[in-house]
C-alpha cells in the first residue's frame, strides 16, 4: 500500500514538474471544508476520484526516515480524476497529451493558510482540461 501511494505521488510529482507551474487558488475556510468541496465539485461534473494521495500524510510520517525534520504541510491531498469526454478531445488533437491523464487537484494547509490547485497546461488542446480544472475549483469556492 505505501509503495503505491509512493508511486502515485512520484507519478504526480514527475507531472509538475514537466508540466510547468500549479495555478493556485486560496481558500477561504478550513482544510476540511476544502477537501470536501474539491471532492463534491469533481462528483458534480460527473467525474469519479480515481485515487486520493494522502501526501502530506506520507511527507509527515516519513521525514525521520529520510533525515528531516522539515513539516513542508500541515496538511495536503491530491485528487485524481479522468474525464472521458475532455481526454478523448485533447487526445484526439494530440495523442502525446496522454502525459497529462489523470487529471488532478490538490489542497494544501501550510501554516494555518489552505490552497487549492492544479497544473498550468500547454496551451492548445490542454486548455479544455485547466477550463474543467478552473470549474472545478470555482464550484468548490462557492462560485
Amino acid at each position: 500500500m505505501k509503495s503505491i501511494a509512493l508511486s502515485a505521488f512520484l507519478v504526480v510529482a514527475a507531472s509538475a514538474a514537466t508540466a510547468g507551474e500549479a495555478i493556485t487558488y486560496p481558500y477561504e475556510g478550513s482544510y476540511e471544508d476544502a477537501t470536501f468541496a474539491v471532492e463534491t465539485a469533481i462528483v458534480n461534473k460527473g467525474l469519479v476520484i480515481d485515487y486520493v494521495s494522502h501526501v502530506g500524510d506520507m511527507l509527515n510520517r516519513t521525514g525521520q526516515d529520510v533525515g528531516s525534520d522539515v513539516k513542508i504541510f500541515d496538511e495536503a491531498q491530491i485528487y485524481l480524476f479522468c474525464s472521458a469526454v475532455v481526454s478523448r478531445e485533447v487526445m484526439e488533437a494530440d495523442p502525446m497529451n496522454i502525459v497529462h491523464c489523470p487529471y488532478n487537484i490538490f489542497v494544501m494547509e501550510r501554516e494555518g493558510k489552505v490552497t487549492i490547485g492544479h497544473h498550468d497546461y500547454p496551451d492548445g488542446p490542454m486548455d479544455k482540461v485547466e477550463q474543467l480544472l478552473k470549474s472545478i475549483v470555482n464550484e468548490a469556492q462557492g462560485g
